[in-house]
Order: structure tokens, then C-alpha cells, then sequence
């Protein structure tokens, strides 16, 4: 086997044969021979050990066994002791969500803090079996059915070429001992029910079942990339990002043939999980929303928009007399000046003598009714807002700038009438608007 991790190695991976590597040691089988073959092919490594305190002596024994192989084989030794229960707790996953998520975390702040440059795994090629039927089970897509990548940024798993079996012949011939998790014996967890029940069959119907399962993984990873490479270039063309915001334009996404799958692959990063929502969202009426926990989708007219959510509730800011300019929560400027040949949308002049201070910057508020520039009568801002197409979200960001309870200008959009400059202004005061 070491013959042949050290082919693999050289064929598949040899960016790693001279870089630091991080080998996360559980004491179990898998873990301990693939240290033993990173050992024999002399690469520059590391152990990182997480005890998840979730076997009482049993997590603590392991840990002093890595611990103890590490000081005799003279190996840099990391630990990091995690409260699991309480943290799948307090974020609502599961014990096995919770571990994963937790040792990944760590290792990556492990692997930049100590100038590491990969972490290696020791998945095999029966987890990756193990992984597909879980995933199948579950209800899955191409990317669940894809199983274990080998590599997945920084981290990497060089064993999954080789089969449980193979694993366990090279320890007994090299004398590896390691630590047999107790839990692994027990069909409580489904994936222990696969490894005991399901494997064994499938390996006696078909001596070569590991091998001829790992090609068609082969074939489903290149269709994977495929797929994902013809997204990418779709969404390329289809989404637009305005600001803080991207848009999704919805005639052309109905356009395609598998548009569900195309907003799977787009918003999962996002952390979206309601897709049956998500789908229903691109037929839904203006205005409809649904949320992750820290993005908001929006329908808006002919387009989905993707923003970050809202949480930050400001309170209205007094803006005195004196003041010549603010930075937060918007820039605004404030000069007196009597040249009137600056005109856009973030810059306006406004008769000084009408204003009554402090004016006051706040967000619009159901009811608000303005008197748009060059308009003879009044408008609710709502219509206003209606007429100018603003989504959802430009109205949640809309700020207005007010004296006493009138509006003086909506920022960047249209000022008030009532406060232009006239023949009989004396004082004008410029205002101005920065992005």
C-alpha cells in the first residue's frame, strides 16, 4: 500500500509532497495509517487532535493516545477540547453537524496561524460509499450524489483510493496500533447500519463493487463539474449586482430547462433552506419575500434580489445649523453658495430662510406626503415610491431629509417644492449627497 499511496501521491496530488501539512489524527484506524505513510514518505507534518467530549474516558483516552504517539515520534501535537452537546445545542444542528463544522473551523485557523499549508483527512474510499447512501437516503441532488472530493480547497483526502480493507492489512503488517471508538460497533447511526448491513451485501454481490463505484464517482463528479461550469456561465449573464444588491432576471432564468437547479446553485451559499419556498418565490407576486438567516430574497417585478438583511434600526439623526457635514449614517455636505450650475441627483439647492432646525435625517414612514419639484399638488410617498418602481428594499434604505415634519428632499431621488429657490430667495443653501 505505501507503493501505491506514494504513486497517488505523485500522480494525483504532488503539489503536497513539499508543503506543511496538518494531519487530523482521530486514534482511529484510518487516521493512524495515513500519519504512519505521511511518516514513511518523510513530509513535513503536524497533528491536530479534536477531543468533542462526547465518550467521557473514552474521548480522553484517544486523546492521550495521539498525544503519547506524537512525543515519541517526536511530532508537533494540537488539541482542541470542544463542549459539542452544548454547542449543537445552542446552534440548533445535529451532534455530527456540530463536530464537522466545529474541527473544520478549527483547522483552518489551526493550518493559518501556524503557516501550515493543507489539511489532510482520512476519508476512504468505503466512506465515500458510506456518504452516497446516506445522501440517497436523504433525498439528494448531483452534488450529494458526487460524494467526498478529494480535495476541497485546503483540505484533502488522499486515502480515498484505498478500501477499509486494504487499510486494515497494511496495519496489522506495520504493527499500527490505534483506537477503536466504541460507537462504531453500535446501529444506532444509520451510517454504522450501511457499514454492517449494506456494504457487506453489495460486496459480495460484486468482489470489485469498491473500484467499479469509485469510476462511476468519476463520471459523476465530471458531469458535476460540467453542470456547474454552465451555471456559472449563466449566471454570469443573468445576475447584476446594483450596490449592495444582485438581481436575478427572471425571464431569463425561466428561459432554461432545470431553473430550479439554477437557484439551488446560486443560493445555497447564502443559507437558504426552504427551497420548495424559493421555487414558489419566482412566480410569486411583487413584494414577496423569504429569508436565511442572514439574507433576504425579494420578488420584484421581473427579478429576484438577493441582499444582505437588515439589522441595524437607526434612529433619527438632528442635524444643527452649524453643521457643515456628516458621515453617518449618509454623507451629507451643507454650504452656502450662489452658484446654481451643479445639478444631478445627489446634489440640490434648497432657499436657506424655509428651513426650520435642527432638520432631521430619518427613514420614510408610512403616511409620509411630499410636494414632488415642479408638481402642483401633494403625493403620498408610497405612490411616489410605486410610480418609481423602488423595490422593497430602496424603500427600506430610502432616506429623507426633513424640516420639522416636512420633507425637504428625498436623498438622491427628488426634493420638495415648497423649498425651491424663487426670485425672492436670499439665502441658498447647497446639499450634497455622496454615495
Amino acid at each position: 500500500m505505501l507503493h501505491s499511496f506514494q504513486n497517488h501521491i505523485r500522480q494525483h496530488l504532488p503539489f503536497l509532497e513539499t508543503k506543511k501539512l496538518i494531519i487530523a489524527v482521530s486514534g482511529g484506524i484510518d487516521s493512524m495509517v495515513l500519519l504512519h505513510l505521511c511518516q514513511e514518505l518523510n513530509c513535513t507534518l503536524a497533528v491536530a487532535h479534536c477531543n468533542f467530549s462526547l465518550r467521557d474516558v473514552e474521548s480522553d483516552a484517544d486523546e492521550i493516545f495521539v498525544r503519547d504517539y506524537c512525543q515519541v515520534h517526536k511530532i508537533p501535537f494540537f488539541l482542541n477540547r470542544f463542549s459539542t452537546a452544548a454547542f449543537a445545542k445552542t446552534m440548533g444542528l445535529s451532534i455530527q453537524m456540530t463536530a464537522r463544522q466545529l474541527r473544520y473551523d478549527w483547522f483552518e485557523t489551526l493550518r493559518v496561524r501556524e503557516g501550515f499549508d493543507y489539511v489532510l483527512t482520512a476519508h476512504q474510499a468505503d466512506d465515500v460509499v458510506e456518504t452516497f447512501m446516506i445522501n440517497l437516503t436523504r433525498g439528494t441532488g448531483i452534488e450529494g450524489l458526487a460524494g467526498i472530493p478529494i480535495q476541497n480547497g485546503v483540505v484533502v483526502r488522499p486515502l480515498l483510493s484505498f478500501s477499509r480493507n486494504e487499510i486494515e492489512k497494511y496495519a496489522a503488517e506495520h504493527l499500527i496500533s490505534w483506537r477503536e471508538d466504541s460507537s462504531n460497533s453500535e446501529n444506532y447511526y444509520q451510517r454504522n447500519r450501511i457499514r454492517h448491513e449494506v456494504l457487506p451485501v453489495l460486496k459480495a454481490m460484486n468482489p470489485s463493487f469498491l473500484e467499479n463505484f469509485q469510476k462511476t464517482m468519476d463520471y459523476v463528479q465530471d458531469t458535476k463539474n460540467m453542470v456547474n461550469w454552465a451555471i456559472d456561465a449563466f449566471l454570469e449573464k443573468a445576475v447584476r449586482q446594483h450596490g449592495q444588491e444582485f438581481h436575478l432576471d427572471l425571464n431569463l432564468l425561466n428561459a432554461l430547462p432545470a431553473p430550479r437547479a439554477v437557484l439551488y446553485y446560486w443560493l445555497k451559499k447564502y443559507g437558504f433552506t426552504a427551497w420548495d419556498d424559493v421555487y414558489r418565490l419566482t412566480e410569486a407576486a411583487t413584494g414577496k419575500q423569504i429569508f436565511s438567516p442572514d439574507f433576504t430574497l425579494l420578488k420584484n417585478r421581473t427579478h429576484l434580489i438577493l441582499h444582505a438583511r437588515q439589522t441595524i434600526s437607526y434612529p433619527p439623526v438632528l442635524i444643527e445649523k452649524t453643521t457643515t457635514a456628516i458621515d453617518f449614517p449618509i454623507k451629507l455636505a451643507f454650504c452656502n453658495q450662489s452658484d446654481l450650475s451643479i445639478t444631478d441627483a445627489n446634489t440640490i439647492f434648497v432657499d436657506a430662510d424655509l428651513l426650520q432646525y435642527p432638520l432631521v435625517l430619518r427613514r420614510w414612514e408610512e403616511g409620509d406626503v411630499f410636494k414632488p419639484f415642479g408638481l402642483k399638488g401633494m403625493k403620498k410617498l408610497s405612490k411616489y415610491f410605486k410610480d418609481e418602481k423602488f423595490s422593497l428594499i430602496d424603500k427600506e434604505r430610502q432616506w429623507l431629509l426633513c424640516s420639522e415634519n416636512t420633507i425637504v428632499w428625498v436623498v438622491g431621488k427628488r426634493t420638495d417644492d415648497r423649498f425651491k429657490i424663487t426670485n425672492n430667495t436670499i439665502n441658498k443653501l447647497k446639499i450634497t449627497y455622496s454615495e
